[in-house]
């Protein structure tokens, strides 16, 4: 057993907070996710860095705001000198491993650029967010330009469905009354069961190859860090049997709405409700189609998870594991007339967060809650920590989790950002917004969510009076309120102007840098006495450098 504990880091694509028992959700019970909550610390207030996929996982593989990594959209490049999680854990001796999905799109120009092959050591490491990949699969293949033919596919053809895309012609489709294959790319086939077995779906698989590869760092010994990222629950929202059908309309929470946010006059969240996808869910008859599925996914994911931690337990892997489990970002719903994710209201931007720490050291929270503000870049800090790596605070933007799942003093913050650029979207070509203002940031305080619009009002909302979100005050002309923006305005202009791109200040450079007298420039000094007064060094002792 290694004397540095391990992580398995669970992420769910697209899982709500609110839809797990132990977070309240009174009908989908997660009994084995609500177990690791026992032996862990549930977070109440964690919270990603942008309310999409890549951005978020890109900003949580490198402990950084998205504003720092620069990937501000799924499909963009993360540059190929941004230093990743998966970096920092090699220089301390550890692995970091991926096994399912990241969303990553490699710097393809900038490794050209720099005479890195993409398939040596350092270019697949600098394709796969500096993990290296036991088994990558994101869930989009063979047709999406993004991924082509994966080793999922290849699973499913040795197990005799064949097809020229087996991903979407069995774990992505159903089979009518007639037999008819119908894709779940189309929201009306939810409740079918899926065209394959459980025990061969996407999230059962992933299961199995994250044994698989505990089972290969056994024989290796190194510490590690293996990231299971399951493309479960994010759509297509189709599961198999027998999760397809344990949920119904009887088990479906009303939604989180208003009339009044249908009638806004707020620009970019009118363009948001008129966009298709928002159109779509905030019809009735598709809530209650795809919501049911939806929750079936989750209780599969759980039953896996069930199964993944006995077996932990079985092999001895559970004494020395860390074990964290998460989401990049939730899902709307329906709840306040939007479908997808893409903005900041509680559902989509805050995800659920459980860590569970095996170590003595964590005896004393073992089934706290707790209410900090966290974000989803603090995790890279925490894991740097549990496998000795030290702190890098000129490169890493999350803090260290370490003192709450230990019971300690030394973490506190006072606000969370979140960002969104929808230059891509709907909304931009509705609005005519040129991509450079086609930007959104989300600021909370614990009480006060602000959202930053460019070229628009802001959006507030007070959740200890308005806990649902329904109430913009953006515009409010209450005195109360409009200090409360100009607070919210100041920090969010504090934040974005402290340094965010300045990796290279190593604490040895910092500690390096002196004033430019004492390294030999004299610049402004009038006579050696002055020279001397302000330096502390003797004006003959000084060689004068030539000019900087």
């Amino acid at each position: 057993m290694n004397d540095r504990p391990n992580v398995l880091w669970i992420m769910a694509d697209q899982l709500r907070f609110d839809y797990l028992s132990c977070y309240g959700h009174p009908h989908l019970h997660t009994p084995h996710i609500d177990a690791l909550a026992q032996r862990g610390v549930r977070f109440t207030n964690a919270y990603v860095q942008s309310p999409v996929c890549g951005p978020s996982r890109m900003s949580a593989y490198t402990g950084r705001y998205v504003r720092s990594h620069g990937s501000t959209w799924n499909g963009m490049p993360l540059r190929v000198g941004e230093p990743t999680l998966g970096d920092h854990l090699r220089d301390a001796g550890a692995r970091a491993v991926l096994v399912g999905k990241t969303h990553m799109i490699a710097d393809k120009e900038g490794m050209a650029w720099l005479g890195i092959d993409p398939a040596s050591e350092i270019g697949v490491r600098r394709s796969e967010c500096g993990f290296e990949p036991f088994e990558r699969d994101d869930g989009l293949h063979p047709d999406s330009p993004r991924q082509n033919w994966s080793a999922y596919d290849d699973y499913l053809v040795s197990h005799g469905y064949q097809s020229d895309n087996p991903w979407e012609d069995f774990a992505n489709s159903g089979l009518d009354d007639d037999g008819e294959q119908l894709s779940a790319w189309l929201l009306e086939n939810s409740r079918l069961a899926a065209n394959v077995p459980e025990k061969h779906s996407e999230t059962a698989y992933m299961t199995d190859r994250a044994m698989a590869f505990m089972e290969d760092a056994a024989a290796d010994g190194r510490p590690w860090m293996c990231h299971l990222s399951y493309i479960k629950p994010h759509w297509p929202y189709i599961v198999p049997a027998p999760y397809h059908d344990m949920y119904d309309e009887r088990h479906i929470i009303d939604p989180v709405r208003s009339d009044a946010e249908r009638q806004t006059e707020h620009p970019l969240m009118a363009a948001y409700l008129d966009a298709r996808v928002c159109k779509s869910f905030s019809r009735d008859h598709v809530r209650k189609h795809v919501i049911p599925a939806y929750m079936g996914l989750i209780k599969q994911l759980d039953d896996n998870l069930g199964r993944l931690f006995a077996w932990m337990d079985e092999k001895g892997f559970s004494d020395n594991t860390i074990i964290a489990v998460c989401s990049d970002h939730g899902d709307y719903m329906g709840d306040h007339w939007m479908g997808d994710k893409d903005f900041y209201h509680e559902m989509a931007v805050k995800v659920p967060m459980i860590i569970a720490d095996p170590r003595k050291d964590a005896d004393a929270t073992r089934g706290l809650v707790s209410d900090d503000l966290i974000e989803m870049i603090d995790l890279a800090p925490t894991f740097m920590n549990a496998l000795g790596c030290e702190p890098k605070p000129h490169i890493i933007e999350g803090r260290d989790l370490t003192p709450i799942l230990h019971g300690t003093e030394g973490f506190a913050r006072g606000y969370v950002i979140s960002e969104h650029d929808y230059h891509w979207s709907e909304m931009a070509r509705t609005l005519d917004v040129p991509q450079e203002d086609a930007h959104t940031t989300m600021i909370f305080d614990g009480r006060w969510k602000y959202i930053r619009c460019e070229g628009f009002d802001p959006i507030l909302f007070d959740l200890e009076t308005d806990p649902q979100e329904l109430i913009d005050l953006g515009t409010s002309q209450d005195i109360a309120h409009i200090e409360t923006r100009k607070r919210m305005e100041a920090a969010l202009l504090k934040w974005a102007t402290q340094h965010h791109t300045r990796i290279t200040a190593t604490p040895a450079v910092l500690a390096g840098q002196k004033t430019a007298a004492k390294a030999g420039i004299l610049i402004g000094f009038w006579d050696a006495e002055e020279y001397e007064a302000t330096t502390g060094i003797a004006f003959a002792d000084l060689k004068p450098q030539g000019p900087r």
